[in-house]
């Protein structure tokens, strides 16, 4: 019997506009600091390689870095205050359901891989209802590697049961369109999504607008995967 397709799916900026808590958070953490707040526009260009990296870059924003010891204590900060505000104004972005729905009916394997803390992770999905869809999620403390090291996609599509010449990556960073093409998996990148670079740059294989675009683009490079992982 052939394994199912397997889609892998970045969470923030991908799945998720969780950008309004993710701000919040940040700037919790940068009033603690003495800093005045960012908008959730900077903090789209910030987030992308977890919540450490996030408060490093908030800090080099304003020209300052810390001590390992203080910044595990601003992670601490970081982590205790978004987990009690996780959902507060996080969505699911417009199309998000009905193809997850979709995927899910056609028997599509899902799995989420992203570099926001697993358990947190599996806390905003539960919140947005979408847990439903993602039995396997391996977020950035679940490994001792994380995106965009290819490592963290190939053990997420193996631990949710997939293979590597039938899966997909949809995400929005260079962190997931680096760890996909370094595995050699075909990548389609959101236009929509957190990046400091333009969409464009990060070379993906496809580029989505709206989740409504996703289908047919996820069917084109499942039916011709070795069309787009040629080096």
């Amino acid at each position: 019997m052939q394994t199912p397709p397997t889609i892998v799916f970045d969470l923030d900026g991908t799945l998720v506009d969780s950008a309004p808590d993710l701000t919040a958070a940040l700037n919790h953490v940068m009033s603690d600091q003495g800093h005045g707040p960012f908008t959730q526009t900077e903090v789209r260009d910030l987030v992308g390689k977890g919540a450490r990296a996030l408060i490093e870059r908030g800090l080099k924003f304003h020209g300052r870095t810390v001590g390992t010891d203080e910044l595990t204590r601003l992670l601490s900060l970081f982590l205790d205050y978004y987990g009690a505000h996780i959902a507060d104004s996080s969505q699911a972005y417009e199309g998000v359901v009905e193809v997850l729905e979709g995927f899910h009916d056609q028997g599509i394997i899902l799995a989420v891989c992203t570099n926001k803390v697993e358990g947190l992770s599996r806390k905003l999905l539960g919140h947005l209802d979408l847990a439903r869809f993602f039995p396997t999620v391996l977020g950035g403390d679940s490994l001792e590697f994380r995106k965009p090291d290819p490592r963290h996609l190939t053990e997420t599509i193996r631990r949710a049961g997939g293979t590597l010449d039938a899966a997909l990556m949809i995400g929005d960073s260079t962190a997931d369109i680096g760890a996909a093409k370094a595995a050699g998996v075909p990548v389609i990148a959101v236009s929509f999504g957190y990046n400091d670079l333009p969409v464009l740059e990060l070379g993906a294989n496809l580029v989505i607008d709206h989740y409504r675009q996703l289908p047919q683009a996820a069917g084109r490079l499942l039916a011709h995967p070795a069309l787009y992982t040629q080096s």
